[in-house]
């Protein structure tokens, strides 16, 4: 195990030694807090740094509150993205509606945050990096729990004990797996696979988000700013998640390039540009479903936990949210009544965001051309200005106050 970003200020006397399996959102959350809380943190990642770029993303409701206590919502809005414009063409390439982007997601204009996805890592990251150990280029080998703590091994070698350790390592959590076993049993799928890549804006596009739709099938292009670079997306139903797809790059580009064949509109030139996308991401659309979300010493948090999906909103709000009720479950209280009072305090919030899927879903990426045409004719008759009201979920949980 290779140690990185060594903390300037080691505790001597700490209440705990815990690892966090995962760099992402969640888990320099969670060590932000635990931090705060008196533990002494090591955050491990298996990539060589923390991860820039990535597509926008959604910070709303109750999560705002998290990012204000944590001192980052200042810098977070700077780095607002402000997205003015979401237009939703037909399979002709047609256009539908042109509408302002919270119609669709729920967000209220002037509170809610959109960033860049490296924008909010590199936040969350400098606020704690001086704090906690990470390790990068590492992950978690094996967990062997005994009585007082939890024996860890690494990929790259060595070994440790730690009093905790949290899985923050995503929806395919390796962690995860080796404490209640293999992901299929919890991975609940919603009959979509997606592709996400970087290309050139040679549309003219700004601050706007264009959608062509047909039936089982959604291509967007992104423009987050004035640059010369748009997100592209592309969405597809399938009827089964293409579980040996996962890691192979090439049959990922080779399945979307066949579910988009024939595709009309700027489709043909994002299947083009996909072919040698060096930022790839794809991946199912799914849930992850866990009865509980701890055992013995280590506990899930974010995706690993319960992972939304995109179609929700909702999963960096939830991701923020749930580091905060773990560390503050685990401020006064040992491992097992943290755990328990997390779960309890926690459990229903993250069961009402998932439960807008369907409202994502049937919005998005209607796959019949009945449900298509719905679709269409709902988007049509919404106002021309958003509700400003949001959506209730997105706060249906009250933070407890901070300990510190």
């Amino acid at each position: 195990m290779t140690r990185t970003d060594q903390p300037r200020g080691v505790r001597t006397d700490p209440k705990g030694r815990v690892l966090i399996s995962g760099a992402g959102i969640a888990g320099p959350a969670l060590a932000f807090w635990l931090n705060r809380y008196g533990y002494a943190v090591t955050v491990v990642e298996k990539a060589p740094a923390p991860r820039g770029g990535g597509y926008p993303i959604d910070v709303r409701g109750t999560a705002l509150e998290v990012v204000s206590r944590m001192g980052i919502l200042p810098r977070l809005r700077e780095a607002h993205v402000d997205l003015r414009r979401l237009t939703f063409l037909d399979a002709d390439g047609s256009e539908v509606t042109s509408l302002h982007p919270h119609h669709v997601t729920g967000g209220v204009a002037g509170r809610d945050l959109e960033v860049r996805r490296g924008d909010l890592s590199d936040a969350l990251y400098t606020a704690v990096r001086d704090d906690v150990e990470f390790v990068f280029n590492d992950s978690v080998d094996t967990l062997d729990q005994f009585g007082p703590g939890v024996d860890v091994t690494f990929r790259r070698g060595g070994s440790r004990t730690f009093d905790l350790v949290f899985a923050a390592d995503g929806l395919h959590s390796s962690t995860r797996e080796m404490l209640f076993g293999p992901e299929e049993q919890f991975h609940h799928y919603l009959g979509y696979c997606f592709a996400v890549f970087t290309m050139r804006n040679t549309f003219g596009l700004s601050r706007e988000t264009v959608m062509w739709n047909s039936p089982g099938r959604a291509a967007a292009l992104y423009a987050a700013g004035d640059n010369d670079e748009v997100h592209a997306f592309l969405n597809f139903a399938q009827r089964e998640p293409p579980f040996g797809a996962f890691l192979d790059p090439e049959t990922q580009r080779d399945l979307v390039a066949a579910a988009f064949a024939g595709a009309g509109w700027e489709v043909p030139g994002m299947l083009a540009a996909l072919r040698d996308a060096e930022d790839l991401f794809f991946d199912a659309v799914s849930q992850i479903r866990v009865p509980r979300w701890s055992s013995g010493r280590v506990a899930l948090v974010g995706d690993a936990a319960w992972a939304p999906s995109f179609l929700t909103g909702q999963g960096t709000s939830l991701a923020l949210v749930g580091a905060y009720m773990l560390a503050a479950s685990l401020a006064d209280r040992d491992h097992t009544a943290g755990f328990a009072a997390y779960e309890q305090d926690t459990r229903e919030f993250v069961t009402v965001n998932q439960n807008l899927v369907a409202k994502g879903g049937a919005t998005l990426f209607p796959t019949t051309p009945q449900a298509l045409e719905e679709r269409n004719n709902r988007l049509r008759k919404l106002s021309a200005v958003p509700s400003g009201k949001g959506r209730p979920a997105h706060s249906a949980l009250t933070l407890p106050p901070r300990r510190v």
